[in-house]
């Protein structure tokens, strides 16, 4: 790989992540604005596979070498903060 495409390459695997990042963020919020039950299989299942892929694409991305660890990490760890304000809402409405 020449030096030169390197930022290029770099740019386009993140913006690739961070819209497959986003769709699972919309996810998560709909499911936020309905208050559907997270423990619902099929939402799990969705979530965990969704998760999943992310995770992996992220994975071969640093192995790569177009995106640092702490970047992908970062990704990854916006998406687990907003799953867990998912179940704390959710916990909260049940608890009312």
């Amino acid at each position: 790989m020449a030096a030169d495409r390197v930022p290029e390459l770099t740019s386009k695997a993140l913006a690739l992540l961070k819209a497959d990042a986003d769709k699972i963020y919309k996810l998560i919020d709909v499911q936020m604005e309905n208050l559907t039950m997270p423990s619902c299989p099929l939402y799990e299942e969705v979530l965990d596979t969704q998760m999943f892929g992310l995770s992996r694409a992220i994975e071969f991305a640093v192995r790569l070498g177009v995106v640092e660890e702490a970047t992908g990490r970062e990704i990854l760890d916006h998406l687990e903060r907003k799953l867990a304000t998912l179940h704390e809402m959710f916990d909260q409405d049940q608890k009312s």
